[in-house]
């Protein structure tokens, strides 16, 4: 008997489409809140993934695809600029100051990024 609990792991993008402080990757999401997006980018080298939902007020973080700030150094929420750290997701400025957005497993080989979806978070089926 399969675990449903236990969802495969999703091919997000191929490692070259995320650059350091660029444009990120959204995939459509599930959590026990309803319908949102998990979003993948990469900061000093390394790939992060997040639940897009601002520790603040719940809205989604970026505005088309872009999560950083013009330096490239934080993640900000494009509704009302609460920053966070890219490698850790701990809000450093803003309303949400010490929250955290939700960190997601991320791996990068073979030129690929996947994540790995667990608990209540899990990859919307595709229409296809």
């Amino acid at each position: 008997m399969q675990d449903s609990r236990i969802a495969p792991e999703v091919r997000v993008c191929a490692a070259t489409d995320l650059v350091n402080g660029g444009l990120g990757v959204k995939v459509p999401v599930s959590d026990s809140a309803g319908q949102t997006t998990a979003f993948f980018v990469r900061y000093q080298d390394r790939v992060h993934g997040y639940l897009n939902r601002c520790a603040h007020v719940g809205v989604e973080l970026d505005w088309e695809g872009s999560f950083f700030t013009r330096a490239g150094d934080l993640i900000m929420c494009a509704r009302h600029g609460a920053t966070y750290q890219p490698d850790t997701g701990l809000c450093v400025g803003g309303p949400c100051k010490n929250g955290r957005l939700t960190v997601l497993t991320v791996q990068e080989r073979d030129g690929a990024v996947y994540w790995q979806p667990s608990g209540k978070i899990q990859p919307l089926a595709s229409g296809g």
